[in-house]
């Protein structure tokens, strides 16, 4: 049934399309009892639980950065049984984003290429957005949502490099109270210099000072960072002695690649889309690759998110056995449907 509507889906821009769809779900979970009969069709049943980092989740198949940048459906993703949903990336100052088109469809790579540039309405708006779910949920009764709320946070693309880490502190402040745990973003290749904040000096001053806001709390939140798939093995090695070294709750493996090896698309449209990240299968490999060397690197000791190229049960089992605790979809959302949770739990 999916493939036939998005056959249809298809044929229209991208970015018109999420809106479309998300916008359009969102009507029909407020039509009485439609968000129940959702969630009795597309919520895995049984027992999938999942601890990391002292977090239970109902199920290990969260949904990635990027799809809801502003907090706007987090009700509609409950119903569609995700076990967390990471809001963002949220900048301090609301900003557009890139020019459009920035969003493509490769269907013979079943992949998407992104250069979205971090758009979305500032932390003051997700807030108040965060602030009306959670009294929401209150007012139901529902006083421990199902779903787990990640916050993944970024810089604005006009503040400089030297100065990054005062973004990165202003959305952790803010978004505090309202999430369950943060993802630093330094790892698109869609916000110029951005990927530079993952070299080793200026990320530990972005982390530390993380660290030290959130050593002040008496309930610290985890706090996890986002890697690119395109780093090497020292760039890695980097990586993990930091991690180590302050203490961090976890990684994010992968984000998109800059990558266009061996891609079935033929490379004129590839030229004509120009820059981007590409999410999808074509990144399924590396992001695994990366994975297991952190795994391996650290003895297991860093907790890991996977995504890159999650489709099938099959995926997920494979970031599993490489060193992953839970995983993240986007792209395969899209290709699969809003039944990939249920398949992917029922498979594992």
């Amino acid at each position: 049934m999916y493939k036939l509507l998005r056959s249809f889906l298809f044929i229209f821009d991208p970015e018109r399309v999420h809106y479309f769809s998300m916008n359009g779900l969102r009507l029909l979970c407020r039509i009485p009892g439609v968000k129940k009969l959702l969630a009795a069709s597309f919520k895995p049943q049984g027992g999938h639980q999942a601890l990391l980092t002292g977090i239970q989740f109902s199920n290990p198949v969260g949904l990635g950065a990027g799809f809801d940048k502003n907090a706007k459906y987090l009700n509609e993703l409950e119903a569609l049984g995700f076990g967390f949903v990471e809001i963002g990336t949220v900048t301090p100052k609301p900003q557009a984003g890139n020019d459009k088109p920035r969003l493509f469809r490769l269907p013979k790579d079943k992949a998407l290429i992104n250069r979205m540039g971090f758009n979305n309405d500032g932390v003051t708006a997700v807030v108040e957005r965060l602030k009306a779910w959670h009294k929401k949920q209150s007012a139901i009764g529902n006083l421990k949502s199902t779903i787990v709320i990640g916050g993944n946070i970024g810089k604005n693309k006009i503040t400089p490099n030297e100065d990054a880490w005062k973004d990165y502190e202003i959305c952790f402040t803010a978004l505090y109270d309202y999430v369950d745990y943060f993802v630093v973003n330094v790892s698109s290749p869609n916000t110029p210099g951005l990927r530079e904040l993952q070299e080793k000096d200026a990320l530990k001053k972005i982390l530390s000072n993380l660290q030290q806001l959130n050593s002040k709390h008496l309930n610290p939140k985890p706090i996890l960072l986002k890697i690119a798939p395109d780093l090497t093995n020292e760039q890695l090695d980097d990586v993990v002695d930091l991690a180590l070294e302050i203490k961090l709750d976890g990684l994010v493996a992968t984000n998109t690649t800059i990558s266009r090896e061996q891609l079935t698309t033929h490379h004129s449209l590839l030229t004509k889309i120009g820059a981007g990240g590409l999410s999808g299968l074509p990144v399924q490999k590396r992001s695994t690759e990366v994975v297991q060397y952190i795994h391996q690197k650290t003895n297991g000791q860093i907790p890991i998110i996977a995504s890159g190229g999650i489709f099938t049960a099959v995926d997920a089992r494979e970031k599993m056995e490489a060193g992953a605790s839970l995983v993240q979809v986007w792209t395969g959302f899209i290709y699969e449907g809003p039944a990939i949770v249920k398949n992917i739990c029922k498979g594992l």
